[in-house]
């Protein structure tokens, strides 16, 4: 074969590879999701593609026939082209012997370089910048090549199989959506430019309601404004004006004999038409949902959706009265500092390396805020407060101060044994014998060895 007939078979070989190195890599990186808005707008090549993703042995089996068949051919048609002409061309400055180990050598490079650069490193950024562009382009030819070489394809496809099932190997790709997925897609979405940065939140703690406890967005205890049964109207009436509220638990002796609960627009109904607030009306008194304090914010979601209910009074083990929520609390929980005005702020930023930061603050927000992975006995405590009492073995007063992941914890105001406000600072100072911010706890007795 001539110099110029083995370079033109060498470039259609090139050719070849490049197409099934292309076909290759676009059926592997085609996003599902991508392909089936491709099928549901009417292309039908995506909804094949979608197919032989489920099922690719066969697909991949021709592939990798042809491009070991190519390479072979390649290597075998570059060596017996080259390799003479370079070898000649050597011998006019080298002995034969060394002449004919040099044009081999310049032989298996060249060839080899023009099948990484054409056949293999182009074809392979095409088809990841654009996977399922090209999986549908070539889904034709690629059906023609397997149809072709379907004995072949039948016999190396079997034994595959049967060699992954003896090594217990995975044989199929998992294509299901985790909550992990989706929130990498929409962190990459942020960064893009596409989705802003709150909207990424809000994505993000939709997926936190499995997780949350209802204690993380209840009003607490010490918080409530209720009645008692026998409130007279003026009492009622002095209430309403004092804390207005859209729900009122009514409770029989106290608190913790929780009967029902009323609803604001009921009493301004009766105020407009001159009546009594009298909560002896049965009519009135609205049957209250009852929940437990270990349920998630998803799970109350689901009770409130069972009884028709936005309102639910939760108790601990022991029944008694821990708090409340309402369906209002936990839409705030995932809407974030989307809504809500900034006086209820939870977490106020003061500068660059400091917050301001209410002691009822689920541990949740406290982490995403300060971009902590974790906080020491997490499962223990649901709230900043709690973790201060965790790590002081004690009810905090002011001034106590807990170091941790970088940060200075102090409390600052204190309310009947209820932490209301902390002041988080970011640690700059180095430990100058450890050259890092130590852990520490100021105010705690310190464990000795």
């Amino acid at each position: 074969m001539q110099l110029p007939e083995s370079f033109l078979v060498i470039a259609l070989l090139i050719v070849l590879s490049a197409f099934f190195s292309l076909a290759e890599l676009s059926l592997a990186a085609s996003r599902r999701l991508r392909l089936t808005q491709m099928a549901d707008e009417g292309d039908v090549r995506a909804a094949k593609v979608l197919k032989l993703q489920e099922q690719p042995g066969d697909y991949f089996t021709v592939v990798q026939i042809g491009l070991n068949a190519i390479a072979i051919l390649g290597g075998i048609i570059g060596e017996g082209a080259l390799s003479p002409t370079l070898s000649e061309l050597y011998s006019h400055w080298l002995p034969a012997a060394r002449a004919q180990t040099f044009g081999f050598l310049s032989s298996f490079i060249i060839v080899t370089s023009l099948f990484i650069m054409f056949a293999d490193l182009i074809p392979k950024r095409l088809g990841m910048a654009q996977p399922e562009i090209w999986a549908t382009r070539l889904l034709k030819p690629m059906l023609w090549s397997m149809s072709l070489f379907k004995p072949i394809i039948w016999f190396y496809s079997r034994a595959t199989d049967q060699l992954i099932k003896l090594l217990g190997l995975p044989a199929k790709r998992d294509d299901r959506i985790t909550p992990d997925d989706i929130l990498a897609l929409t962190e990459a979405g942020t960064r893009a430019g596409v989705l802003e940065a709150r909207e990424q939140q809000v994505i993000a703690n939709v997926f936190e309601l499995d997780s949350r406890m209802v204690s993380s967005a209840m009003t607490q205890r010490e918080r409530i404004a209720f009645f008692l049964r026998d409130d007279p109207d003026a009492v009622v009436r002095a209430r309403i004006a004092e804390e207005p509220f859209s729900t009122y638990p009514v409770c029989e002796g106290d608190i913790d004999h929780v009967i029902g609960y009323v609803d604001a627009k009921d009493l301004f109904q009766r105020v407009l038409n001159n009546q009594s607030l009298s909560l002896n009306d049965d009519q009135l008194v609205h049957k209250v949902l009852i929940v437990p304090d270990r349920l998630t914010l998803a799970e109350v979601l689901e009770q409130f959706r069972q009884v028709h209910e936005d309102f639910a009074v939760i108790v601990n083990e022991y029944s008694r009265v821990v708090g409340v929520v309402t369906l209002n609390d936990v839409m705030s929980t995932v809407m974030g500092d989307l809504v809500g005005p900034d006086d209820e702020e939870q977490i106020v930023r003061r500068d660059e390396n400091s917050w301001l930061i209410d002691g009822m603050t689920p541990i949740e927000d406290v982490l995403r805020t300060l971009d902590l992975d974790e906080l020491p006995h997490e499962d223990e405590y649901d709230t900043l407060a709690g973790f201060l009492m965790e790590m002081l073995r004690r009810v905090p007063r002011r001034t106590d101060s807990v170091n941790f992941g970088g940060y200075k914890f102090e409390v600052l105001d204190v309310d009947s044994y209820r932490i209301d406000q902390v002041m988080v600072s970011r640690i700059v100072t180095l430990n100058t014998a450890t050259g890092s911010a130590a852990d520490a706890v100021n105010g705690a007795p310190k464990a000795t060895a």
